[in-house]
């Protein structure tokens, strides 16, 4: 029998953060806060720059993208998530597993496109000042846009179909909070060296091109910060990056050491660990991170509440 094209399970059960029944209604209660304070801010980050025409500008086209992103991923996830904590319901369709898988990996993949074409952004407004509107017109703005959504969800449905041609005949317990590639990989009773090749060949055609063009973007960002001679010309120069840096720093770390490394290594608990930083907490604080604490945010909060 070829195992390798039969599906022996026809739903997972997803065990979650914790199997203690005293801490379901206090994680219940963590992660529908976190739920709504990134459905807030995400979507106070979208309303005011469609809303207010002095942010109509490249950085905050990205930045409503990113938002609407995190969105999407936090609701891909989080939900089901909820609704364990609650009803102690922990089985998910096959199908749905699948599901959740390609969506989270595309939605990541557009994050992580997206982040790219910011780092561009910021490299040509510090670098290239004079030239910045000619270099980020709308049509330039509109296709790196379009380009991430639609090469984002390509290696997501490369990977997700390999995964279809696995078996998981041995068990059907995911010992993780949602269907995670690693999870699902190590639950797996088929061999699934294939799949872990193609998950290095997305890290190089995709994930390490777009860092390189982050990092080569943030070495000219730097070297035109340095040779600023005014210190407040310095500041206001790194303000206007730091920002992105700082999330593009995180992400990278995080995502390389989840993704980029042999299933045999993988540790159930610290995945989970990285898996709550990366998929719950960073859609959180990104719109803080990025915009609620800047000025020409909050004013323009006010100038769409006032009307």
């Amino acid at each position: 029998m070829d195992l390798e094209n039969i599906t022996m399970v026809t739903e997972f059960i997803i065990l979650g953060l914790s199997d203690k029944p005293k801490m379901q209604v206090s994680l219940f209660l963590v992660f529908l806060l976190i739920y709504l304070i990134t459905l807030l801010g995400n979507l106070v980050i979208i309303t005011v720059t469609c809303a207010d025409p002095r942010l109509h500008t490249p950085m905050y086209f990205f930045l409503s993208n990113l938002s609407l992103t995190d969105i999407f991923c936090t609701c891909t996830i989080i939900p089901k998530l909820l609704r364990i904590f609650l009803s102690g319901d922990k089985t998910i369709s096959y199908a749905g597993c699948i599901v959740q898988l390609y969506l989270f990996l595309g939605f990541v993949g557009t994050e992580d496109l997206l982040l790219t074409a910011m780092a561009f952004d910021r490299y040509a407004a510090v670098c290239n000042p004079l030239r910045y509107s000619l270099i980020m017109n709308h049509r330039v703005c509109v296709l790196l846009a379009a380009a991430s959504w639609i090469i984002g969800f390509l290696p997501s449905e490369t990977i997700t179909a390999s995964v279809t041609h696995l078996s998981f005949c041995a068990s059907n317990v995911i010992d993780h909070f949602f269907c995670d590639l690693m999870p699902l990989l190590k639950l797996s009773c088929t061999d699934t060296d294939h799949t872990q090749s193609m998950v290095f060949v997305v890290a190089a055609l995709m994930v390490v091109p777009a860092f390189s063009v982050t990092l080569v973007s943030y070495t000219y960002i730097v070297s035109a910060i340095l040779r600023i001679r005014s210190a407040e010309g310095k500041r206001k120069a790194f303000s206007t990056c730091s920002s992105h840096l700082t999330v593009v720093s995180v992400y990278y770390f995080l995502g390389l050491f989840m993704y980029l490394r042999p299933a045999s290594t993988y540790s159930q608990e610290q995945g989970k660990i990285l898996s709550v930083v990366f998929m719950t907490l960073i859609p959180m604080l990104n719109p803080i991170i990025y915009s609620l604490r800047n000025k020409e945010v909050k004013n323009a909060v006010r100038r769409v509440i006032g009307k």
